[in-house]
């Protein structure tokens, strides 16, 4: 059978927020190591393993036998593990306050790479290894694929002696620690131009520990860095890091990968074989996921829940406080209900942190433990990465982040969005039950990435949006079909609903995806062997919305989106926008505290209004949206559908009502004085042109006039859409009414907005705008702007309304003199 044998070269990947990363996967060539020789020792070559392995030496064996003496730490290297894979996972143990703005903390991991250590003469090199181009050991285009693809070394090191049985070799690896390489460092190039860092201080630089297991080597060392801008002022120019380097040996019994189809969502590994026989190299992708296999195969064939041979164990922090840790272990545990649909019982474990006595080893750092990490943090997030073995896809180790100050994220969420119907969330100090749930909800999403599944943006919109008001709905089914998507609180129900739930939960979706993604196929050999059976479980649920798959990046698809609810857009955001109305009034009594002041009314405040403009956004996107479905050749019909003429001009409609008037119930000036001397004219004036420029936004206005050349019947226009703006901002000039400041800032942003457009003509003949209508249009809507304003301006008593007309002629000619 010919050897599969994958390579490239250098990988360094990087994790932080709530994402996650894709790797890269392939094969081991498992035969060199058997190609070391016992060496060779002439005397005065080498020093012996006594001199260079004292008795002061603290030694502890494990995968390597690490050996500290003095300061100096030495790796005593088997040669049968020379040539074998090893993924470095380099990590943040401990972090000075305020470092990366927040969101780097300890246990955030910022590399993990495939390395082998190699002898060369008498040096030993650690080589970064990959595993994305594959190819046959004895194809002809291996020889290609092996030249074009040289693994870069990342360190090196002189041998120092051999054990006594000349079985392994000494090297010591203080440099590999103590200098400033970049693929294990914590300080990224972008902060150390953020911080001024100037250098490594070699002085306070040391190691701390190192540490041996049966399958890996821990080494906790300290980076310091001198830096003109650290942080916080208080730390003296000085940046210092506490890295947890963490090399793990890699099974040669490898997982079987398994194929992914973007019609499911995963996180992914990319590979090319060139060995295939299409005329271009074979691109395909495998998904990341924890290897279980069933206890008893036969049980598991006949249908019984089957524990796996290895539970996915996580472990919680030790700083997780107490009250909260039932709400931890009930979100890791709510993955066992989808696994179940995979056919495995107790698949997943969650467990509190074991005592000195219980587990003398524990170390959160340590990769062998899958760990809920409880971060004190002023950072509102929580994330779930995970390490991969990016030869299969195999997820070998986790750490939840969980963010001390996202208990403020779901509180005011819960406050500002269900506060109008729910007496609960009329508080600062929400409910233990209410903030529990909300937790233990964050935890399974978390560890929904952690198991392998990107964030599914689509699945909130295969609910009808008014059944989210219905109480035996939203208790049976949930706010969505996936945990997986953003819907974090109920905005749709309204105060009259009763009973209904507020607060997303684990969804149908999430059983589909874990049973196509984590059940054992045992009659499949081979990743193409269990294809047709995968495809058959996508076919069987085609054209239901509630197991279909989008990101939800791309801002085109209405039907993807964060934070939106429901199938309806429009409808969710005039249900969440009637709720808003209704806190306003109220906020000032559900954030006062005796002897303080408004610094939470402040902060609500400002929540609220980015969440009106969220929902606006949602609006904004059916407006030249297209629905996207994901379909393969074999499937009836296409993938991309535009939105229906109806539904955009709904969309208009709700913008010109909505966003665009002046928002009278967002200007409180009760609540307003309290929290500032000014500034309200300026907040909804951003509010309002960003929203404006959102809807004109250039690719927006493409695909609108690309739709018309197709279904030129049923397509709402651009020409269309301007009208219907124009009509709805200037409906004052029309009806000869005075306009208020919030108006004339946004009837000016109008006319900017258009002249941007028409002096790209001027300013950079290469723009592609140019080779399209919309230059056209804009100039067409300033020249008909301005005879309307000129026939209409004198209708108004208003002075200043009139020169507010005046002066958006003057503008409107500005922007039309492309000479001046």
């Amino acid at each position: 059978m010919l050897k599969r044998v994958s390579v490239i070269g250098l990988l360094a990947v990087i994790s932080l927020g709530c994402q996650s990363q894709g790797q890269i996967a392939g094969n081991q060539n498992k035969n060199q190591s058997a190609e070391i020789s016992t060496p060779k020792i002439t005397n005065g070559t080498l020093k012996s393993y006594k001199e260079v392995i004292t008795s002061e030496a603290k030694s502890d064996e494990g995968l390597f036998t690490t050996h500290f003496v003095g300061d100096k730490l030495y790796f005593e290297i088997p040669l049968n593990l020379l040539e074998k894979d090893m993924l470095l996972v380099s990590r943040i143990a401990k972090v000075p306050s305020g470092f990366g703005g927040g969101y780097v903390n300890a246990g955030s991991k910022v590399n993990e790479q495939v390395v082998r250590w190699t002898k060369r003469g008498q040096s030993v090199d650690m080589k970064i290894i990959s595993f994305e181009n594959q190819s046959d050991e004895e194809s002809p285009i291996y020889q290609s694929v092996v030249a074009n693809n040289f693994f870069p070394i990342l360190y090196s090191t002189k041998i120092s002696a051999y054990n006594r049985d000349s079985t392994a070799v000494v090297v010591e690896v203080n440099s590999l620690f103590e200098n400033d390489i970049d693929a294990i460092n914590g300080i990224s190039p972008a902060l150390k131009k953020r911080y001024k860092v100037k250098k490594l201080d070699s002085n306070r630089s040391y190691i701390e520990s190192a540490n041996s297991f049966p399958k890996n080597v821990e080494v906790k060392h300290v980076m310091t860095y001198e830096a003109e801008e650290p942080p916080e002022r208080g730390q003296a120019g000085t940046i210092s890091l506490l890295m947890n380097q963490s090399m793990v040996l890699l099974p040669e019994d490898m997982m079987q990968p398994r194929l992914a189809d973007y019609r499911v969502g995963w996180f992914t590994t990319k590979k090319y074989d060139y060995d295939s026989e299409e005329l271009k190299s074979d691109d395909y992708e495998i998904i990341r996921r924890w290897r279980l296999e069933p206890k008893d195969v036969e049980a598991y064939k006949r249908g019984e829940l089957v524990e796996p041979v290895k539970p996915i164990v996580y472990y919680l922090d030790p700083a997780t406080p107490e009250k909260w840790r039932p709400y931890f272990k009930k979100g890791i545990e709510d993955w066992n209900v989808a696994f179940e649909k995979a056919g495995f019982k107790n698949a997943i474990i969650a467990k509190d942190p074991p005592s000195k006595e219980e587990d003398p080893e524990f170390s959160p750092e340590d990769v062998r433990y899958s760990v809920v990490r409880y971060v004190a943090s002023t950072t509102r997030n929580a994330t779930g990465p995970s390490v991969t073995d990016p030869r299969t896809g195999e997820i070998i180790g986790s750490s939840i982040i969980w963010y001390h100050n996202h208990l403020r994220s779901y509180r005011n969420r819960f406050m500002i969005e269900a506060g109008a119907q729910n007496p609960d969330a009329r508080t600062l100090n929400t409910p233990e039950a209410e903030i529990g749930e909300m937790m233990r909800m964050v935890i399974a999403h978390e560890v929904g990435h952690a198991l392998g599944l990107p964030h599914n943006m689509k699945a909130s919109s295969a609910y009808p949006t008014d059944s989210l008001r219905s109480a035996e709905f939203t208790q049976k089914y949930g706010l969505t079909p996936s945990i997986m998507d953003y819907a974090r609180v109920n905005y749709v129900a309204q105060p009259e609903d009763k009973n209904v739930r507020f607060i997303r939960m684990m969804g149908p979706y999430d059983l589909y995806s874990i049973n196509w993604g984590y059940r054992y196929l045992p009659g499949a050999t081979s990743m193409k062997d269990e294809k047709k059976t995968l495809d058959k479980w996508i076919a069987e649920k085609a054209g239901d919305p509630i197991y279909e798959f989008g990101g939800g990046y791309d801002r085109v698809d209405p039907q993807s989106q964060r934070e939106s609810l429901g199938a309806d857009q429009v409808k969710a955001s005039e249900y969440g926008l009637a709720n808003l109305k209704k806190v306003v009034p109220n906020l000032m009594e559900w954030t006062a505290k005796d002897g303080y002041g408004y610094d939470d009314l402040d902060e609500l405040y400002g929540e609220l209004t980015n969440l009106w403009r969220g929902y606006i956004t949602h609006v904004i996107t059916n407006v030249g949206g297209v629905y996207e479905t994901r379909k393969t050749s074999d499937q009836e019909g296409v993938i991309y559908t535009s939105v229906p003429k109806s539904t955009q001009k709904d969309a208009v409609n709700f913008l010109n009502t909505h966003a665009f008037t002046t928002p009278q119930w967002l200007l409180n000036h009760e609540l307003l004085d309290r929290i500032e001397s000014g500034g309200a004219i300026e907040r909804v004036q951003n509010l309002q042109t960003r929203s404006l420029n959102a809807l004109l936004d250039e690719d927006r206005l493409k695909r609108m006039v690309s739709n018309e050349q197709v279904n030129a019947t049923q397509a709402y226009t651009p020409l269309e859409m301007m009208e219907d703006l124009r009509k709805g901002i200037f409906s004052e000039l029309y009806a000869g009414r005075s306009a208020d400041a919030y108006r004339r800032n946004l009837q000016r942003s109008y006319v900017d907005a258009a002249a941007q457009y028409v002096k790209k003509v001027k300013e950079d003949a290469n723009d592609a705008v140019l080779k399209t209508d919309i230059i056209a249009l804009m100039r067409g809507e300033m020249e008909r702007l301005k005879r309307d304003i000129n026939r209409q301006k004198n209708r108004t008593n208003d002075n200043l309304t009139r020169y507010h007309w005046n002066d958006l002629v003057a503008r409107i000619d500005v922007g039309l003199d492309l000479d001046s």
